[in-house]
């Protein structure tokens, strides 16, 4: 499975410029692209909402939080999107293809594996960033 350059190219500017919020991607003819680019005003309820009720995808997302210590932090979520709803081979690919694609992206620090909504809810991210 190839991954086309902006991919890697568009996650360093998430990581190091914070200039996206989120990035969507999907597979489509035998390469990784990118759906959908999130600005850094975008939520964590329309990053949700991007993501196709009958499609996997993959996607990171960059979550800001403020510790106990009152300390400003960010962490990077990974999430494998494979709705129940999505065709078995979609999910075979997509299932087969992560952990390579995963590789390209330096700098995932917490992943999610996500068949449903509630699986990957804001208080799951949450917990998670912890």
């Amino acid at each position: 499975m190839a991954v086309d350059d902006q991919c890697k190219l568009k996650f360093l500017e998430l990581k190091a410029k914070r200039n996206y919020r989120f990035i969507v991607f999907k597979i489509e003819s035998q390469q990784v692209v990118i759906e959908k680019l999130g600005s850094p005003e975008e939520t964590y309820e329309e990053f949700a909402a991007s993501l196709p009720a009958d499609e996997c995808r993959y996607a990171v997302f960059d979550y800001d939080f403020i510790t106990t210590d009152n300390c400003q932090k960010s962490k990077i979520f990974f999430i494998a999107w494979s709705p129940d709803t999505s065709r078995v081979r979609s999910k075979m690919v997509y299932a087969s293809s992560k952990d390579r694609f995963k590789r390209e992206l330096d700098g995932i620090q917490v992943e999610l594996q996500a068949t449903d909504p509630s699986e990957m809810s804001f208080d799951i991210i949450k917990s998670r960033a912890l």
